[in-house]
């Protein structure tokens, strides 16, 4: 038993070269099965394991849902102290003048 696609594909048929379309469901040929190189195109072997990113973003039930970004805030760098602004000079009078 063949492998079933998640999605569908364009490909070439290895023998005939003609672009064929497999719909999502379809078990290719394995000659037809190898021109497929895209991993996500391919069905999981195991339909009970759950992939881990979508458990780990699901809220809570009583937690109010996200809006906007959901990553936590970065912890800002704390800010250089502020140096004095240089003092200006005062033209001292010529004495000439």
């Amino acid at each position: 038993m063949g492998r079933r696609l998640a999605a569908a594909v364009h490909v070439q048929h290895p023998k005939s070269r003609e672009w064929i379309v497999l719909e999502p469901g379809d078990e290719p040929d394995d000659d037809v099965a190898a021109e497929i190189t895209n991993p996500d195109a391919w069905e999981d072997d195991d339909p009970s394991s759950e992939p881990e990113e979508s458990s780990a973003e699901e809220p809570e039930p009583d937690e109010p849902q996200p809006f906007g970004f959901t990553a936590p805030p970065e912890a800002e760098a704390e800010a250089e102290p502020a140096q004095p602004a240089p003092r200006r000079r005062r033209k001292t009078a010529d004495p000439d003048a």
